[in-house]
């Protein structure tokens, strides 16, 4: 893979904070914020228990793994949002290294900007694939405390990205082709491959898997739900 070009840290902020009007999942704070934070790694080695103690009494469940499913889904989307955007938008990919996450909340930041020069073609495709599945994901995934099945947490990852990528294409059409292109060479990418399929040119999709939050008392099935109906 090319060596990638340091960008300058006032470019990666100022791309970082163009997103925040895209919502929740795409806001990335630089810098210091109010209130308690760790480094995510700390929270993943513990399974971000925070988050899944905080998800079981509002959800009436005594399914840990139900509410463990739907905070890994979350965090994944508060991951693939920004690096998606940063790239396709603004020609950089962040570093999250450095990672700090609330210590009662979802919520991330970077205590400083830094990044690189977005690359080209297949080393764009490992790049984000890297920084989002194997230097978060994947530890996260065997830090969680709860069995869960592996293609369940890949179905939630694979699910988390066509979210986003959905989000990003309402809100910049003209980027259809470079972001269909990237979402799904990623989608066929090592542990990605398999979990679903883009099924329309609005990047509606179709997961292999199943979140569990049908299991929810009241809960409903989600829209990209593989017990909705079969992959054709």
């Amino acid at each position: 893979m090319t060596r990638l070009r340091p960008a300058p840290p006032e470019a990666v902020a100022a791309a970082l904070a163009g997103l925040t009007g895209l919502g929740t999942f795409f806001t990335l704070a630089v810098g210091e914020a109010d209130g308690v934070w760790r480094p995510v790694t700390e929270a993943y080695a513990e399974g971000l228990p925070h988050l899944v103690a905080g998800r079981v009494a509002p959800y009436g469940t005594a399914e840990h793994r139900v509410a463990a499913s739907v905070v890994q889904l979350g965090h994944a989307a508060r991951l693939w949002s920004p690096v998606l955007g940063c790239v396709l938008v603004y020609g950089v990919v962040p570093d999250l290294g450095d990672l700090w996450q609330q210590a009662h909340g979802p919520a991330l930041r970077l205590p400083a900007a830094r990044g690189w020069y977005a690359p080209e073609g297949e080393d764009l495709v490992q790049t984000v694939y890297r920084l989002v599945m194997d230097e978060h994901l994947a530890v996260l995934a065997a830090g969680l405390r709860v069995k869960i099945a592996p293609g369940l947490l890949r179905g939630n990852a694979g699910s988390a990205l066509a979210g986003a990528a959905h989000v990003l294409l309402r809100a910049r059409p003209d980027l259809r082709g470079p972001l269909t292109q990237l979402a799904e060479r990623l989608l066929d990418t090592a542990a990605l491959r398999g979990t679903g399929e883009f099924t329309g040119p609005d990047l509606a999709f179709r997961r292999r898997s199943c979140c569990l939050y049908y299991r929810v008392p009241g809960g409903e099935r989600c829209g990209d739900c593989s017990l909705e109906r079969k992959l054709r």
